[in-house]
Parts: C-alpha cells; structure tokens; sequence
C-alpha cells in the first residue's frame, strides 16, 4: 500500500520545519480536553511516583551484579554506583495503568502491580533493543551495555521480563491472572515488531502497511496493554478492557509516528540520542517508507542514495552534511509532513475508542490529555 494511496506523502507540500520540531497542532477532537487543563505533568508524575517504589523493591530481588545494573539502567545510580537523580524516562505507560484502574472505579493504586510489570516490560525491551540497534546513549547517559557489557544488557533484560510476571502473579487473583495473559500477549507483540525492524533494516524497500504493522507490534502493543491493565485488576470485563486496549494501540501508533520524526529530526538535547539517529542506523521508519512510496523526483533520488548505503563499506563515517542531504530529501518527498498526519490521524482513533467506555468524564479527560501529550512532545 503507497503512501498516496492513504492522502500521504505525495499529496501535499509540507513547509520546512526546523530540528525538533514534530507535530504543531493538536488535534480537533482533543479541544475538550484542553479547554479543562488537565496538568498532564501531575499525571505523570502521579503514576511515576505511586510505581516507583514497587518497582524497585523488584529490582532489588534480582542477585548481583543485576540489581545494580538494573540500578543503573533505571537512572538511579550512576557508573560508579552513586546515588543519582536520572531521567527515568517519560512514565507515560504507568500513567495510563494507573489511571486505567479508576475506569472501574477502584483507586489508583489498584493499577500499581500493572504499572509495574508494563514498565518492567518496556525497560526489557529497552536494554534489548539498546544493544541489537548499538545505540550508545539513552536518557543522556551510556547505555547499559555500553558502560556494563552486553551480557550483563541481556541477563538484566532477561531478569526483567521475569520479574513484570511475578509482581503481577504474587496477587494470586482471578484478575491478575487475566492481566497477566494480557502482559504475555503483549510482550510476544513487542518481541515480534523488533524482529520485524531488524528485519527491514536490511531491505531496501518497505511498505507503509508494513511499518505500521511493525510499529503496532513494536509500540502500540505495550500502550494497550498499559491502558487496560489497571481496569482488568479493576475487575472491568473484557469489553471495557478491549476498547481500552485499542484506545492504547492506536495512542502507540501516534507515539511511534513522532518518535520516528524525532528519530531523525529531534533535538539531541532533548531527546539524548545522537543527530540523525534513525539514520544512522538505516532504520526503515515512516518518514523514509512515506516518503519512498510518493512517487517523484525527490522519492526516486532518495530510493537510489538508500541503496548506495546499504552497499557502502564507509556508511559509519560519514558526515553530519551527508546524513542532513538524507533527511532534507525525506522531507521533499513528503515523509516528514505525511508521518506528522499519521500521528494526529492515530490521535484521532484513540480518543474515538474511548467513546464506547462508560468511566467518570475527570477519567475520559485525562485520558485525553496524556494522548494530547504524546502527539506534540519534543523528547
């Protein structure tokens, strides 16, 4: 499926933007939302603050030199074990967990043992994907493998992934139980849409339908997940839950979708990652397969450059000037204003879904603000 068949890349003829920024607007459907000031910052921190401490009385269960690695990992400690005030990334997963839980009507921190295991999922998956893309700098830090080994990167992923059941599983509730099918599905998910990127980085051409599909397993699962679990310990029933996951799935398409502009156009001071990343690493994210798909002089010149790369022995030296010609063509081709739609599009589904859940409006509205979040953040 071409990018142009879905209103994309070829359609219009996107301004230049500068580095960082991502999506401009937020979507019309989110007005509401807007217009109650939900403190998204407060939500948050909220989740951040009721997860954090079960999550590291998990860690600590691990046997040495993990739970220090994991320490690490978390931005807890620093290289030398020190005590430090890391960023530990954006906590939107627990967040939703948490704020899923009163769906149902049970308080917040009925959705904690659910938050927990999401994030113990998604930092599995982090310390993971950390090593098999090399990237060398999460959260403005060396990663883990970079500063501990990669063994330690995979037996301390590894640990996590374990762990994100036990918490859940110790509840020993008919609930927990259905939230822990729900975790292990996701996970194979998320497993699946890192095989599938790996996969295309070494293909020359990938179709929208196939990114989006990747992008859904990769990121959308885990969301889903995350914005149904604390109404499933809730005792929500499975209709409530799957509109709750799809709510989740789409809202992890949108975060994808910017991620992937940031990926290529993010700020490195605000993101921690190196300039150009994405492509550097000859990632087959929306942008490039957008813009690939559009057809036209800039589509077909960018399609010859990607496969000269592909063949090049020289790919690792090359210069800022190089990889900025690379991402001025995506962008001339339409990739860059087509994936900045994509994400408010999947904005757009999320907050739809949400209709066909009966919850309290102060739930629904915050629900909408953290997926306002998501489409106009800069890290």
């Amino acid at each position: 499926m071409k990018a142009d068949e879905r209103g994309a890349a070829g359609s219009r003829t996107p301004g230049r933007a500068t580095r960082g920024e991502t999506v401009p607007t937020v979507p019309p459907a989110s007005q509401a939302a807007r217009r109650t000031a939900v403190d998204v910052s407060a939500l948050l921190e909220r989740g951040r603050t009721l997860a954090s401490p079960v999550l590291r009385a998990a860690v600590d269960r691990l046997a040495p030199p993990m739970d220090t690695v994991a320490a690490y990992h978390f931005g807890w400690i620093d290289a030398q074990g020190r005590p430090a005030d890391g960023d530990g990334g954006k906590a939107v997963r627990p967040a939703l967990a948490v704020l899923s839980a009163e769906v149902t009507g049970a308080a917040p921190q009925t959705g904690v043992p659910g938050a927990v295991a999401v994030e113990l999922v998604h930092n599995f998956s982090l310390l993971h994907d950390d090593l098999m893309d090399g990237d060398e700098q999460r959260r403005h830090r060396d990663t883990v493998w970079k500063v501990h080994g990669p063994a330690q990167a995979i037996l301390v992923g590894d640990a996590l992934f374990a762990l994100a059941n036990e918490v859940l599983l110790e509840l020993g509730t008919v609930e927990a139980g259905r939230a822990t099918r729900r975790l292990t599905r996701a996970s194979r998910a998320l497993i699946d849409g890192q095989a599938q990127d790996i996969s295309y980085e070494h293909r020359d051409r990938v179709s929208v339908e196939e990114c989006l599909e990747m992008e859904g397993n990769k990121t959308g699962a885990l969301l889903a997940c995350a914005s149904s679990i604390g109404a499933v310990l809730g005792g929500a029933d499975d209709r409530t839950a799957d509109a709750l996951e799809t709510y989740g799935y789409h809202l992890g398409l949108a975060f994808q979708a910017v991620d992937d502009l940031l990926g290529i156009w993010g700020d490195p001071e605000a993101t921690g990652k190196q300039t150009w990343s994405d492509l550097r690493q000859r990632k087959k994210s929306l942008p490039v397969v957008a813009a690939l798909a559009a057809g036209g002089d800039a589509s077909e010149r960018l399609g010859e450059i990607l496969a000269a790369d592909a063949k090049s022995s020289d790919f690792e030296n090359f210069s800022e000037e190089e990889f900025a010609a690379r991402a001025a063509l995506i962008e001339e081709a339409g990739g860059r204003e087509w994936t900045a739609e994509e994400a408010r599009r999947q904005h757009t589904i999320a907050i739809e879904a949400l209709d066909a859940v009966d919850m309290p409006d102060q739930v629904r509205e915050q629900f909408t603000a953290l997926a306002d979040f998501v489409v106009v953040r800069k890290r």
